[in-house]
């Protein structure tokens, strides 16, 4: 922000809110008195997920507000809305200015700045369905269908349910913000056994890689890992997994949090492998104890044992894999194999932000299961 001195820091939910009841309200009941709308701060941005701080100022954060309206509203009003908030707005909210400026004209990162003339503002006009259907690849105007579920990254379904609703007139942005508050039982169900699928494949190679010598991958292996187990701790506590920025912040507010962190921590910092060993079958019993205690298929033994002939001892984590797939009787999930959501097989930011792409590869998957075909 070019200013001598920043203001104050606000969280941005709470900058969003005094925009739209100071600012954006009046403009509308004035201008448009009866319009039906949603007023709202959701989608991108650390603030929608709470996680802002004074760094955040430094770029697409600030007075920010979607507002949604009616598809005919759109059309007949969007413009012109548009174009009285740029000449009607204050300049600033609470020291905090409502006009953005692009520094860079190839790079499309606005940057607050107090201007003389009208604001390039932050308050976008929408229809809720066109909205989703940008963010998620679907418009969710029902229930979300199997595939659908699993085409949608927790990334983007943590920016859709977070953030706040100052105003819900047309009733259509909180009825889709209660469809998509967590997966439906047999989805979630699925994507636990998925999860546990993953740490499966990959706990033994801690100590494999170890006795090989290579610490280094031994260690990085042990950094996945407790990835997995935070992801999987989100999972069992109801609460879509950021991506990686935030990950570490999400899990931190978990129940488990204290219990764990210990465990996970020390398996990251150990510098040898019987100390990374040890911390990660800490961890692994103590999240083992709690699917368990979750009461979602038949207690497994939470105890860590030998990698079967071999001097490695991890949980066998597939045991809690297929307690939990046994219960999974949705004819959509029940052939599928153990892949998961589209974010518990790929991480690539560029293509989990293509709806499309996202879906086609699910799609794929589904029909090689109807196939018998091993992906």
């Amino acid at each position: 922000m070019n200013t001598n001195a920043a203001p104050d820091f606000i969280p941005g939910l709470e900058l969003s809110r005094i925009l739209y009841e100071e600012a954006v309200r009046p403009v509308l009941d004035g201008a448009c008195p009866g319009l039906r709308y949603a007023a709202a701060r959701v989608g991108s941005g650390s603030e929608v997920l709470g996680f802002d701080s004074a760094r955040s100022a430094d770029h697409e954060w600030g007075p920010r507000l979607n507002l949604f309206l009616a598809p005919d509203d759109v059309a007949e009003h969007g413009a012109d809305l548009h174009r009285l908030f740029a000449e009607r707005l204050p300049k600033h909210v609470r020291g905090w200015p409502t006009h953005f400026r692009h520094h860079d004209p190839e790079v499309p990162i606005g940057l607050m700045e107090l201007t003389e003339g009208s604001v390039n503002h932050r308050v976008s006009v929408d229809e809720v369905g066109d909205w989703l259907n940008g963010r998620l690849g679907t418009p969710v105007t029902a229930e979300p269908s199997v595939r659908d579920w699993l085409a949608m990254p927790q990334q983007r379904l943590a920016e859709i349910t977070g953030g706040a609703v100052f105003h819900d007139g047309l009733g259509t942005l909180g009825a889709a913000r209660a469809r998509l508050a967590w997966y439906p039982d047999q989805v979630w169900r699925y994507l636990l056994a998925c999860q546990w699928q993953r740490i499966s494949q990959e706990e033994a190679f801690v100590g494999r890689c170890a006795e090989a010598g290579d610490d280094l991958g031994s260690a990085v292996v042990a950094g996945r890992l407790v990835r997995d187990l935070m992801r999987l701790c989100l999972l069992l506590e109801r609460t879509y997994a950021p991506y990686s920025k935030w990950l570490g912040s999400a899990f931190g507010r978990l129940a488990v949090a204290d219990g764990l962190t210990p465990s996970l921590t020390g398996a990251l910092a150990a510098t040898a492998y019987p100390a990374r060993e040890r911390h990660l079958c800490e961890a692994y019993e103590y999240v083992a104890a709690l699917q368990n205690a979750a009461g979602l298929a038949d207690p497994v033994d939470p105890a860590c044992r030998p990698y079967h002939d071999r001097p490695f001892r991890v949980l066998h984590a597939e045991r809690f894999a297929q307690a939990l797939a046994a219960t999974v009787t949705d004819p959509g999930l029940r052939g599928l194999p153990l892949t998961g959501g589209v974010d518990q097989w790929a991480d690539s930011t560029d293509f989990l932000g293509l709806a499309a792409p996202r879906r086609a590869a699910v799609d794929a998957l589904a029909r090689s299961a109807d196939r018998g075909v091993t992906p």
